[in-house]
């Protein structure tokens, strides 16, 4: 089975003990199954209310393997372009996950609608994987 990536909205939900998915994520995580990039955890840091949210996420950001990469940015720019992304309402932090899941040939654990849209039905992790 394949790698997943946690969107900002699933990390949300799994750090808020979301019954619906926190034992789905604790399992991948668990199973080392679970990657990330570093705007993820930007996001994520964005929000935090707090040392102890942010000790948390600092924890995932030391344990969970990062996809970053020289001119991963650029090519998702490209790829944006190339898919009128702007135009689907994503913007450019969503296209880099989606360019990182597709070219890492992970799935993509998401809530956001316009990212499941764009995204590709075979890198979208579903539950019964």
């Amino acid at each position: 089975m394949k790698g997943v990536v946690f969107d900002t909205s699933i990390w949300i939900e799994y750090l808020r003990g979301n019954s619906e998915y926190f034992s789905i994520c604790q399992e991948l995580l668990e199973n080392g199954r679970v990657w990330s990039l570093e705007l993820i955890f930007a996001e994520l840091f964005q929000g935090a209310k707090g040392k102890r949210e942010i000790s948390l996420i600092m924890d995932f950001v030391s344990h969970v393997p990062l996809i970053d990469e020289p001119l991963l940015i650029i090519e998702a720019g490209m790829l944006s372009n190339e898919l009128n992304l702007i135009n689907e309402g994503v913007g450019l932090i969503d296209a880099v996950i989606i360019h990182s899941v597709r070219k890492n040939e992970l799935q993509l654990w998401t809530l956001d609608k316009k990212i499941r849209r764009v995204v590709g039905y075979d890198f979208l992790f579903k539950i019964d994987n």
